[in-house]
């Protein structure tokens, strides 16, 4: 079957269901990283790779924030473990025509990223390639069992840090080369396009009071990411479509999509969590530690109700909204 009619998760899961189970393998394909032991404990392991024309233009992304980026992705990832990033492995495809100032640009993203949070470059590989290709592998550690997609229960409440929608919207008006008459705003959602900020403080503080009962992080958008979690727990989930934290930039900007790219809208790299009604109290205080907004947009329900977006009457939305997926269009 071509990747086109199979597509990007059926593909994964062929992979997943084909590779054997190694030793020393606690948590391995399927979630946002692998599990695996090591003669000190456990180690976090996730990697990413991005190539140009499909997962960044150069036309509007300054190799400084294509770096940043690069990395945030990859410690999203930690952070939908509820993990701590420790190390990165950095390889790069780069063109013939460019030059070292601007491959040192891409580092110096790398790098402001990194030293924040305590993250160290420790080797990598270089190659000449026809289009700008970069693959990070991030390796962290796991002081807490860490939070997989599988756990969520009928009943959960469904959470959200920040905002939703924001990167996607501002992508629109990159490809459609628009320009916004507030240009404050539309420089609030470039900010959220370009330097995504992974939920590190947030992510390892729901592990450490075991408050998640599932978690993954919004890189596909908010409906396609739910719905890894709801197929692995077996679950299905209403969304109160009144609830979705929007920031001020993106109401003021949306326009006629409404709420669109804020269901669809991918690399918001924000958590998306489940946690038991019981803990609400407890998950408010998150707040204050992982400083960031956290807004509960949902429920659980039983799997056969699937994936439901309503409104403040209950009335069902019925949208068709998907999110990103590589290899169909």
């Amino acid at each position: 079957m071509k990747l086109s009619q199979l597509g990007e998760f059926s593909l994964i899961e062929e992979i997943r269901r084909a590779t054997p189970v190694g030793r020393g393998v606690r948590i391995g394909i399927g979630d946002d990283a692998a599990w695996v032991d090591n003669t000190l404990g456990s180690s976090l392991v996730t990697a990413d790779l991005l190539v140009e024309g499909v997962h960044f233009n150069l036309k509007w992304t300054s190799m400084f924030e294509l770096g940043y980026k690069s990395l945030a992705v990859n410690l999203s990832d930690i952070a939908a473990m509820g993990g701590v990033p420790g190390y990165i492995i950095l390889s790069l495809g780069i063109p013939a025509h460019f030059d070292s100032k601007q491959v040192a640009l891409f580092y110096r993203g790398i790098f402001a990223l990194a030293k924040p949070n305590r993250v160290s470059l420790v080797g990598g590989d270089t190659n000449v390639a026809k289009l700008l290709t970069i693959s990070v592998c991030v390796i962290g550690h796991a002081p807490y069992p860490p939070i997989r997609r599988n756990t969520a229960r009928v009943g959960d409440d469904i959470y959200v840090t920040g905002t939703l929608g924001d990167a996607a919207l501002a992508l629109k008006f990159l490809l459609h080369r628009k320009r916004a008459k507030r240009r404050g705003a539309l420089a609030q959602l470039l900010r959220r396009h370009h330097r995504p900020t992974p939920r590190l403080a947030a992510g390892a503080a729901l592990a450490r009071r075991k408050l998640a009962t599932a978690m993954i992080d919004i890189s596909d958008g908010l409906l396609q990411d739910l719905g890894h979690i709801c197929k692995a727990s077996g679950i299905g989930a209403s969304v109160w479509k009144d609830q979705l934290p929007l920031s001020r930039a993106y109401r003021t900007l949306t326009g006629k999509d409404g709420i669109r790219y804020a269901l669809s809208g991918g690399e918001d790299y924000e958590l998306l969590f489940c946690a038991r009604p019981r803990d609400r109290a407890r998950v408010r205080k998150l707040e204050g530690i992982a400083h960031v907004p956290i807004t509960r947009i949902g429920t659980c329900v039983p799997a056969p109700l699937g994936i439901d977006v309503v409104d403040d009457s209950g009335k069902s939305l019925h949208t068709s909204i998907t999110g990103h997926d590589h290899f169909t269009k």
